[in-house]
């Protein structure tokens, strides 16, 4: 019988503990739910730290729709100098990059609230594009976040490359030979198919381990830009990415400008100066490309009324693909301004997709139709070949043409 008691007290000994183990569960529980429901009033949302903004996007966009877009619209003389193309053009830009894109389509979130209009996410993108400005002051008008606003630059121009750059980046084609070549004849150079040079574009955010190989005669990180360019201020070849510290003449070691005519598959050109009979057409160049037979440049220290005419008319027309530059850089101010994205391939990007816009504003606006030629004549209308690309022999022996210095030197 003495043994019971002992029993008794283990037993309320044992409640006691776990009493007190029960309410330090209680009170770790109710620490846990005041911590948890400290957070969330602070947050506010699904990211922690993300502060949300009633931007008013549905009132951005009709803002934006009735200064721009709508048949009595506010600034309807001022389209053309703030968006640096005609609106029909504008409008079929976004068409395409809309169905190409569904990023672009305005949608809906979980509980209703439109997003951001196709309008709205584009004219973000052409006013970085166009104005050279950052993203965040798009916000004020546009009413689109920043990182919205860098998203929609990155996706635009990759659209506007995969929708149109088949079209207004290509090589000429037999068209476009014959009405360069007649163009080239009117000129006074007959058999030239444009200019060629390079532009430094100049690279703010370089990383700095890449600083010393971007660095060159700009004492500055840059990053090159070959372009050939016509008396339209039409860019027929675009070549971009090489660091800033190689020259002209290395770039043309990399460039695929002679490609097609290695190849075989560039349409043939025939025409005839001072009795001789060429079958390869040239470009004009300044003094520090090769003396190739598809360069013609200028002659140093001319001697002669002769040679003083042939120098001026050279340095005069190769100045289009200056003009060229110039226009690229009026159209779009982000290509003149330092570049501030981190990676290479986003400017490869954008510059590409300027250049692009840069030909359908070029086309849209009538250059391309000032000459009316028939193509009838010494440069008739060639068919292009489309054939494989030709033996090894063949094409080393176009390889040495294209270099040979004994044809216009």
């Amino acid at each position: 019988m003495d043994r019971y008691p002992d029993i008794l007290e283990d037993i309320l000994h044992s409640d006691e503990n776990f009493n007190d183990e029960w309410d330090m569960l209680l009170a770790e529980t109710k620490r846990e739910e005041e911590s948890r429901s400290k957070r969330r009033n602070k947050h506010r949302g699904s990211v922690p730290g993300h502060r949300i903004i009633r931007r008013g996007r549905v009132e951005g966009h009709e803002r934006l729709y009735h200064d721009y877009f709508a048949p009595n619209c506010v600034y309807d003389a001022f389209f053309r100098r703030r968006f640096r193309m005609g609106c029909p053009l504008f409008l079929r830009i976004v068409n395409g990059v809309e169905q190409y894109d569904p990023y672009f389509v305005q949608t809906t979130d979980a509980i209703g609230n439109l997003g951001l209009s196709s309008l709205q996410k584009v004219t973000a993108a052409f006013r970085i594009l166009t104005y050279g400005t950052p993203a965040d002051p798009v916000d004020e008008y546009v009413r689109i976040g920043e990182s919205t606003a860098i998203e929609s630059l990155r996706r635009f121009v990759q659209a506007v490359i995969a929708v149109f750059g088949d079209e207004y980046l290509r090589p000429p084609n037999n068209n476009d030979i014959a009405r360069l070549l007649a163009i080239g004849e009117q000129r006074g150079f007959p058999g030239m198919l444009g200019s060629i040079d390079c532009m430094h574009w100049k690279w703010k955010n370089c990383p700095t381990a890449w600083q010393g190989m971007y660095t060159g005669h700009c004492h500055e990180p840059t990053i090159i830009l070959e372009v050939v360019a016509s008396q339209d201020l039409w860019i027929w070849h675009a070549f971009f990415g090489l660091p800033g510290s190689l020259n002209d003449i290395n770039v043309l070691e990399r460039s695929p400008v002679f490609a097609t005519s290695t190849e075989g598959r560039a349409p043939p050109i025939n025409y005839r100066i001072n009795g001789h009979d060429y079958t390869m057409g040239y470009y004009l160049a300044d003094g520090i490309y090769p003396n190739w037979s598809t360069f013609v440049k200028t002659i140093p220290c001319p001697q002669g009324l002769k040679r003083k005419h042939f120098a001026a008319a050279q340095e005069s027309i190769r100045k289009d693909v200056e003009r060229a530059f110039g226009v690229l850089q009026a159209h779009f101010a982000i290509v003149r301004e330092p570049a501030r994205f981190w990676d290479e391939e986003t400017l490869a990007y954008i510059m590409k997709a300027c250049i692009i816009m840069h030909n359908m504003i070029i086309e849209d606006e009538g250059a391309t139709n000032d000459n009316d030629f028939d193509g009838s004549g010494e440069n008739p209308i060639v068919q292009v070949s489309h054939v494989h690309t030709p033996e090894f022999v063949d094409f080393i022996q176009t390889h040495h043409q294209i270099r040979s210095n004994a044809s216009h030197s």
